[in-house]
């Protein structure tokens, strides 16, 4: 089974905020693999894998929203290949009400992206979000998408950070994406410090020279398990992800340098993604989210742990 943990969209490029639109109406970066995260797209491209979470983004630093009805929507079209997480802004005046709707749009995880929402990790109204979704076995992935806006604050992207999280939430599951980058290193010490620490490997699984030294790392910490399947779509689409990585050898062709084992790389894209972030598994018929059966209500009152 291959799981894509890294997949946005999008309808239009004004709710990634405005300055990274700009970035898109000037044309898209020769980086990118398409122009748009728009929804044929997205069907079109996940093909090549069974399931693919799609993330939605709220931050309001950056005035970056794409709606959470918008993410279920789309991940109602085909429930089965398919799993909704919600973007929620911790710090955002409706996240009482932002975190409702997730609830009831069913979705399976949240997403948080403290950089361009402007939030520390350890935020008192980020460590409720924490609390809750430990409470109920809900993931949490944290992004920082591209383009990356000047009005970010980068320091908050460091995953260091979130070593207080997994202290104060040893059963929280954390999904970095693009593993932790520019903080990779980091982001290896910090899951080999904690069981429930993830990465997925869209972004660097395309920069053959950052990949082999990331895997190469990840190797000797003992923390090749986990790392999973992300190709960061539209980024990326998950066929240049997967053959990126399977040729991470060429690089050091002919030098000196230890290879990837095949077999460990083929652990990274076909690893039960489903499985390590706690979700319940959508290929076997149980497609029902914890948080759609779930009767509880969000009250960061009660559940506030600081």
């Amino acid at each position: 089974m291959i799981v894509d943990c890294h997949t946005r969209i999008w309808s239009d490029a004004r709710q990634l905020g405005q300055e990274a639109a700009a970035v898109l109406r000037k044309g898209t970066p020769e980086t990118w693999a398409l122009e748009s995260g728009d929804a044929a797209a997205h069907g079109r491209e996940m093909s090549c894998v069974d399931i693919a979470l799609v993330l939605g983004l709220r931050a309001d630093l950056v005035g970056a929203n794409v709606p959470n009805e918008l993410i279920a929507e789309f991940v109602g079209r085909d429930p089965q290949r398919r799993v909704g997480i919600a973007g929620i802004d911790p710090i955002a005046q409706t996240v009482d009400q932002d975190v409702q709707t997730a609830l009831q749009l069913g979705m399976s995880g949240i997403t948080v992206s403290p950089a361009l929402a402007g939030v520390h990790p350890t935020h008192s109204a980020a460590m409720k979000i924490y609390e809750f979704c430990c409470e109920h076995s809900l993931p949490i992935i944290v992004t920082m998408p591209n383009p990356i806006p000047s009005s970010a604050i980068l320091e908050f992207a460091r995953p260091v950070h979130w070593d207080e999280v997994s202290r104060t939430f040893p059963k929280l599951r954390i999904l970095f994406t693009q593993m932790g980058y520019p903080w990779i290193d980091e982001l290896l010490v910090l899951a080999g410090k904690h069981e429930h620490v993830f990465a997925e490997v869209s972004g660097v699984a395309t920069r053959p020279w950052q990949l082999f030294n990331a895997l190469s790392t990840a190797s000797s910490l003992g923390v090749m398990d986990r790392l999973l399947f992300g190709s960061g779509f539209p980024l990326s689409t998950p066929q240049q992800a997967i053959e990126s990585l399977y040729s991470v050898n060429v690089s050091v062709k002919g030098t000196p340098l230890p290879s990837i084992s095949r077999s460990l790389i083929k652990e990274i894209v076909e690893r039960d993604a489903l499985h390590c972030l706690g979700i319940p598994s959508i290929l076997t018929g149980n497609n029902t989210s914890r948080v759609n059966n779930d009767t509880t209500t969000y009250n960061p009152a009660n559940n506030a742990s600081n």
